[in-house]
């Protein structure tokens, strides 16, 4: 009977850019800038890394088709290595891929490593998808727009739970106003300025009732990891371990926008994949055992609706406890304590890797002015594609315990 991975996988060492605007740079020099510091982290030499998977999403416009652009740009010593790529889920997807091989006794060390190079695009969103969707965008949704669809998502929440449009931006208000907060205390995030409620409930609206500031940019970024088993890790001498206690990933069959029970208010995938993952972890209450989240904020009504469909908050209820400040790097889960995508930046092949980058400096105590005390779990949570089909990962990691 399967048990999961659980414990099985330990993080030997990890890097991540400082991500933005990094016209001075392509995405090589980004990765090359990663994987040094991932290299120095872990205390290993290339050659010990036996095999990597590279994650990057958007192959038209930034690192190119295949693995082997991983392979030259950090001169990997002649082992294999393999593309991943799941919409924003694609960082995470590279990490599964690392920790189920070494899970597995297939090899000892690998590598993640994910990376994206979107500012050259000119486009001040995620740009067109293009032949890359196919379908999607060319036939079945043409005028689809990334803020349109989520716009969407809020007005089913409100319909849903009859809750005011007020108290609705209100409460995004405070999940964005959170997150440049946080952004504000990292040296690596690309927007690093807080900014208050009142300002964001000022600002322009993009796609009603969202406005400005409760919709995330693009940036420019990479973040990798190092990964091997507990055993191995401590006979290299390595003490305080991150552990990995649940990796899980859930697709959309299209049951959501196919059929009629799906009403548009939450995220199905997000649902049904954080119980796959608490039971992998072992966690029964989630609200009171997680220590902190890096939730995939793409616009603000998604984390905030997140905060239910991962069962921390009740249905309907997340918008209060996002204006009570639940969620606030002083409250009870601190959620996107470097920033999010929304301050950190989101280069999509690096989103997932860079998650688990703040859970990891987060446990072993090197966050800086963002420390929290004494954290012992941390969820991440990639949510990929659209509100009515959509892909879900989440990695939950901790102390290692032997």
């Amino acid at each position: 009977m399967a048990t999961g991975i659980r414990d099985k996988v330990v993080v030997l060492g990890m890097g991540c850019t400082r991500f933005g605007e990094r016209w001075d740079v392509g995405a090589e020099e980004l990765m090359v800038e990663a994987y040094e510091e991932c290299l120095a982290d872990a205390g290993v030499e290339p050659g010990q890394i036996e095999a990597a998977w590279f994650g990057s999403c958007l192959e038209e416009v930034n690192v190119g088709k295949s693995a082997l652009s991983a392979s030259v740009a950090l001169r990997l010593p002649n082992i294999p290595v393999t593309r991943t790529e799941n919409f924003c889920a694609t960082g995470t997807e590279a990490f599964r891929g690392a920790c189920y091989a070494v899970a597995a006794g297939a090899y000892d060390i690998c590598l993640a490593i994910g990376a994206e190079k979107l500012k050259d695009t000119g486009y001040g969103g995620l740009p067109d998808l293009g032949a890359n969707a196919g379908p999607l965008n060319w036939l079945w949704f043409p005028n689809i727009t990334a803020p349109g669809v989520f716009a969407m998502l809020a007005q089913s929440y409100c319909a849903k739970y009859g809750v005011s449009e007020s108290d609705l931006k209100t409460a995004m208000a405070h999940v964005s106003a959170k997150s440049h907060a946080n952004g504000a205390l990292n040296p690596k995030a690309h927007l690093q300025k807080a900014v208050s409620v009142d300002k964001i409930l000022a600002a322009p609206i993009i796609a009603h009732p969202l406005g400005l500031f409760d919709c995330c940019g693009v940036s420019d970024g990479s973040a990798c990891a190092i990964v091997t088993t507990p055993e191995i890790a401590k006979k290299m001498g390595k003490k305080d371990l991150v552990s990995v206690k649940a990796l899980q990933l859930a697709l959309s069959n299209g049951e959501e926008f196919q059929f009629n029970q799906w009403d548009g208010s939450h995220f199905v995938t997000t649902s049904k994949c954080s119980t796959k993952a608490y039971a992998e972890a072992g966690i029964k209450d989630p609200r009171k055992e997680l220590s902190m989240m890096e939730l995939h904020d793409c616009f603000s009504i998604t984390e905030l609706v997140t905060y239910e469909d991962l069962h921390i908050s009740e249905r309907g209820h997340a918008w209060r406890d996002a204006t009570d400040g639940f969620y606030n790097l002083d409250g009870k889960i601190p959620t996107q304590v470097d920033g999010g995508l929304k301050c950190f930046g989101h280069p999509i092949g690096a989103s997932g890797l860079r998650m688990i980058y703040e859970m990891y400096l987060q446990l072993l105590g090197r966050a800086g002015k963002r420390q929290l005390k004494d954290p012992k779990l941390g969820l991440t949570h990639n949510l990929g594609g659209f509100p009515f089909m959509n892909i879900c990962a989440i990695s939950i990691v901790g102390r290692h315990e032997a």
